[in-house]
């Protein structure tokens, strides 16, 4: 029997807002969040197997190096959830090919595990509402909801309760990747201990940061972005400052620290300001590389089957 299989293609992210309230008594935090998903994809192939291959997968891109191959690959976790949910075909075939960072803070494995879920529902035809796959993939990370619904939106509880926004333009951003990621457990931790002592509030959506997106202000943009988890990336990862400083120099509209680092997100006016700030951040030397991409983009898309 020929395989037959669909190509999802899924975008990253950054976090234009992320607050981050106390840590709760079932170990996790509440957070608020302001998704944009942008254009830097990683594209999930799933198809049919030959009877006794199992599930396998296959890595390959600018970005596959240290992806785990294993059950621990959120993209397998995807693959098996929906096999046990509905009853589908255990001899399976998922291929990444990757450019979205690794433990960047971009939702990479989460981008991955999005493209298995929307592909699956593609390949086996299970009419799959959007909110049911949002469901399911928030049983696998909190980010993987988002990476379903693309485009602009508000994420509360762990992050995986999605509301689309309203956003106007486009907007353009600069990314200052490092060659080493980031653990995002670890980043939490840090948090933690930064903030021991303080009376920390439930997180809230910042007013200034919708507005702007309503109105198409990147400038305003640029001036609303805030994270919680910057200082404690900071904290590990003392880089991040130097590189959030070059950025600012160089006349960023603003620059943040995506999700649980360490890539460095900056907001710049157009696609000839992300070259120039590209071009400077390179030969500063204090990144690894940089790329440039844009946003809002849909999200987990199914390209091509065959």
């Amino acid at each position: 029997m020929r395989s037959r299989g669909v190509i999802a293609r899924v975008p990253a992210k950054v976090n234009l807002q992320l607050s981050v309230g106390p840590l709760g008594s079932d170990g996790y935090h509440e957070v608020t969040t302001v998704f944009q998903a942008i254009s830097l994809f990683d594209d999930v192939s799933v198809a049919t197997a030959a009877i006794g291959n199992g599930l396998t997968i296959d890595i390959s891109g600018q970005t596959s190096m240290g992806v785990p191959v294993d059950s621990s690959n959120l993209a397998i976790m995807a693959a098996e959830l929906m096999i046990k949910n509905y009853d589908l075909p255990k001899d399976l075939a998922i291929k990444l090919k990757k450019e979205i960072p690794v433990a960047g803070g971009m939702a990479g494995g989460s981008a991955d595990a999005a493209g298995v879920i929307v592909g699956l529902d593609s390949l086996f035809e299970l009419g799959l509402s959007r909110d049911e796959m949002e469901s399911i993939g928030s049983q696998i990370g909190s980010d993987v909801p988002f990476s379903i619904c693309g485009g602009v939106a508000i994420g509360t509880g762990r992050g995986d309760q999605i509301t689309p926004a309203l956003a106007k333009g486009t907007y353009f951003w600069a990314l200052a990747l490092s060659g080493q990621g980031l653990s995002t457990p670890a980043v939490y931790q840090e948090c933690d201990r930064l903030r021991e002592g303080l009376s920390i509030s439930t997180p809230q959506v910042s007013e200034s940061l919708m507005q702007a997106l309503r109105a198409g202000d990147a400038k305003a943009l640029g001036k609303s972005l805030t994270n919680d988890l910057q200082s404690a990336a900071c904290s590990l990862r003392p880089a991040l400052r130097l590189i959030l400083d070059v950025g600012v120099d160089y006349g960023a509209l603003g620059g943040i620290v995506s999700g649980s680092g360490p890539t460095v997100a900056f907001l710049v006016s157009s696609e000839e300001h992300a070259m120039d700030l590209t071009v400077a951040l390179s030969a500063s030397g204090v990144v690894s590389s940089v790329v440039r991409a844009s946003g809002p983009v849909s999200g987990a898309r199914i390209i091509e089957s065959f």
